[in-house]
């Protein structure tokens, strides 16, 4: 079965620029989810990789690589999986596909790292120039971000959190957890300490 994996970063973008190459046969996936998101914490590619680990999927189109994520280790990462289960990704802007005859293209490999390299430079120049906004009205007074002293409650913590949760009540131990979710030992030490 073929998919098409779809990702908008705020509700109010649209999604016709992805679907432009989309066909009637695919199984459509859409998050509405920032890039930064691991691809394996966002909702719909979370119920993606379960179809894909239950043989539903053998095919998968997306427009462009950032769709799948704006940091490199991320994208290579899905990738690497994909291509372990025989999956084909084809990038509709780049007209490539990463497997050809079951084997893993090469070219593809090194575009996609050239690719996911500038979908990261772009979310770095992007966190920088929110950081000289806040800057800049910090400056001028009008930026009054988090209450001072504030923080979150266990259950926004759990809430936020839920793929840790699960993985620790399935006994994993706390370094593989923070691998498996991409976050820091810290925050999985965190959460394991509320579950206390």
């Amino acid at each position: 079965m073929k998919a098409r994996y779809v990702r908008i970063s705020t509700g109010n973008q649209n999604t016709q620029r992805q679907l432009q190459k989309n066909h009637p046969d695919e199984k459509l996936y859409i998050d509405t989810i920032s890039g930064a998101t691991p691809f394996s914490q966002r909702p719909e590619g979370k119920k993606m990789l379960e179809d894909i680990e239950d043989g539903l999927i053998d095919y998968i189109s997306v427009h462009s690589i950032d769709r799948l994520g704006r940091n490199l280790f991320d994208i290579l990462t899905t990738l690497e999986l994909l291509n372990e289960k025989k999956i084909v990704l084809e990038v509709d802007n780049l007209g490539l596909k990463s497997l050809v005859n079951n084997k893993p293209n090469s070219a593809f490999k090194l575009i996609i790292s050239v690719m996911g390299n500038i979908a990261e430079m772009e979310r770095n120049t992007l966190l920088e120039r929110q950081r000289e906004g806040i800057a800049l009205a910090k400056a001028k007074g009008v930026y009054k971000g988090r209450e001072l002293g504030s923080k979150e409650t266990d259950e926004e913590v759990l809430d936020k959190y839920k793929e840790v949760v699960k993985y620790l009540k399935k006994g994993q131990s706390l370094r593989n957890t923070a691998k498996l979710c991409n976050v820091s030992l810290g925050t999985v030490q965190k959460v394991k300490k509320i579950l206390n």
